[in-house]
């Protein structure tokens, strides 16, 4: 069975006593420091950390090295997620799982499923559903779960994390009724008659989860865990947590303290966490080895496209009262930019809409006129819907743009009936971000999408799902280069994190972080990068996963 190689130990007796290590006759890729793709048959690494690269010339200063046969296999540096939520991951491996499924019906027959297999599990929790999959593409109800169960709380969210599906129990619990009002910044469906549906949409969902049992240490560790296993697998070897609370934040220096994190993580701290202040004046937080880094936070702008919650500047052209939501009141950003940026943080602002991603665009701009911090590499998250106007502006305040390609091939049979097709010259607008030279960060947004780096390599570079459908690719004109992609999940991930000098490229003195997989995504047909396999990842000079065992 294929799994995952966890090592409870300390980093210093697995490598720096060690002699060298000498991985030869390999396919070699990284961008070197000039950022240019450069090959590479013979690296050698000690301490963890690089130390040659290049043929075997380069290898024979180092002839005390244990010599490993790479048997011609294609070796890269590993790969940067930019955005992902690990622990929703780990739950959602851990949970009931309704991805792909139909229709309702079956949605909440699987749910019942997963109810009558975990008779102790008190509230009933999953994700996945994304009802513009379904045949009648409408929102399900809560009836629908009560035909199933009735006795336990049950509570699944939307696909994209920004929508819940509750059954009346759910409901119940949260104390919300036809009296209830709908909270800023979140909505609750409801009947004719005022009535809740189950659906709640953004901050409303926050009535509901707040009302869930806080997870146990326990918990954390199986979450974490799982979703480690499952990234390593994937080649993934750090990825940018995006939005923690304080919980996690602490369980996480936990583990780093332990030296059991499996891969390294850049943690963004949840804005909406009561304690963001206590964790902003704790100051940055790097350890030793790289495995944590926590020097930013996660602000929530507005919704999603799905959900019709992505704020935008004219009314959706599928609902024309509808603006989008803000999950963050636009009185509210100035203070909150003030804090983060003043606490001398990374701000890394969720935004969707055009409408969204102007406020972003907007209040950095004034807050930079204030009290500078461009330095810190703020970032906007998802910049999927963007006015064409507002852009450059990305350069001009170098504002990260951190992208999810697999995004645009999920959202490809719904943007237009959303926004119309005008509003599509500033969506998913990777090339256009490329050719005016910013820094595009790259990942999936995992579990919205599935965390696989090369899904997202595949999208980037054909705009086609894995069916290579469209034909000739979506919104063709915005794909990029193998190359590009490769880069901003590589490197561009790196810099985004302010890590770019400990990883992302395979040079002297960045810590040994690679994978092997089983075919050369620079020279085959780019409809076939998506079924690219890892047989080995390796951090810090350590065998992490091995397809073999």
């Amino acid at each position: 069975m294929k799994r995952a190689l966890f090592f409870i130990l300390s980093l210093v007796s697995s490598t720096a006593l060690a002699a060298p290590t000498h991985i030869y006759n390999i396919q070699g890729y990284t961008l070197n420091d000039n950022n240019e793709l450069s090959r590479f048959s013979n690296i050698v690494f000690d301490g963890g950390k690089v130390i040659a690269l290049g043929n075997e010339e380069a290898a024979r200063a180092y002839p005390q090295a244990q010599a490993i046969d790479g048997k011609s296999r294609v070796l890269m540096p590993g790969l940067i997620d930019a955005h992902g939520h690990i622990l929703g991951l780990g739950g959602t491996l851990l949970a009931v799982d309704v991805r792909g499924i139909p229709n309702a019906k079956a949605a909440a027959k699987k749910v019942r499923d997963y109810a009558q297999q975990s008779p102790d599990a008190g509230w009933i929790l999953g994700g996945g559903w994304n009802q513009v999959l379904w045949p009648d593409k409408a929102f399900p109800t809560s009836a629908m779960l009560d035909e199933y169960v009735k006795d336990r709380p049950v509570w699944i969210r939307r696909i994209d994390g920004h929508a819940g599906w509750a059954n009346s129990k759910a409901l119940q619990i949260a104390g919300i009724t036809k009296d209830t009002l709908d909270p800023p910044g979140g909505k609750i469906m409801r009947h004719k008659n005022g009535a809740p549906t189950g659906i709640l949409i953004d901050n409303a969902m926050n009535m509901l989860v707040e009302k869930i049992p806080q997870e146990t240490e326990q918990q954390l560790k199986r979450k974490l865990d799982a979703a480690s296993e499952h990234l390593l697998a994937l080649g993934i070897t750090s990825t940018h947590d995006a939005g923690i609370d304080y919980a996690t934040y602490e369980y996480y220096l936990k583990r780093s303290r332990e030296l059991t994190l499996s891969l390294r993580i850049y943690a963004m701290i949840a804005a909406t966490d009561p304690k963001l202040a206590d964790m902003l004046e704790a100051g940055p937080i790097r350890d030793q080895y790289d495995y944590l880094s926590i020097r930013s936070v996660k602000v929530y702008g507005d919704g999603a496209l799905g959900s019709r919650g992505a704020a935008m500047l004219t009314p959706y052209s599928d609902d024309h009262e509808n603006i989008g939501l803000l999950l963050t009141p636009e009185k509210q950003l100035k203070p909150l930019f003030d804090l983060i940026i003043g606490s001398g943080f990374q701000l890394n602002i969720h935004e969707i809409g055009d409408r969204g991603n102007r406020l972003a665009l907007d209040q950095f701009e004034e807050t930079f006129s204030r009290i500078k911090g461009q330095h810190l590499r703020h970032r906007i998250e998802h910049a999927q819907v963007i006015d064409v106007s507002d852009i450059p502006r990305f350069k001009t305040l170098n504002i990260i743009p951190s992208m999810q390609p697999t995004h645009a091939t999920s959202d490809m049979n719904m943007a237009q009936q959303r926004i119309g097709k005008n509003r599509l010259k500033g969506a998913y607008a990777w090339q256009t971000f490329e050719q005016q030279r910013s820094i595009v960060a790259l990942g999936s947004d995992f579990p919205v999408e599935l965390a696989n780096p090369f899904f997202g390599i595949h999208a980037a570079v054909t705009r086609q799902n894995r069916d290579n459908q469209p034909e000739n690719g979506w919104l063709k004109e915005e794909a990029v280069t193998v190359e590009q992609a490769f880069k901003g999940f590589t490197y561009n991930g790196a810099y985004a994190a302010h890590q770019e000098h400990v990883i992302g490229r395979l040079t002297p003195g960045k810590w040994a972080d690679f994978i092997l997989v089983d075919q050369d995504i620079f020279t085959i047909n780019p409809q076939d990068i998506w079924k690219t396999k890892v047989l080995e990842t390796w951090i810090g000079g350590v065998k992490r996963y091995d397809s073999a065992l």
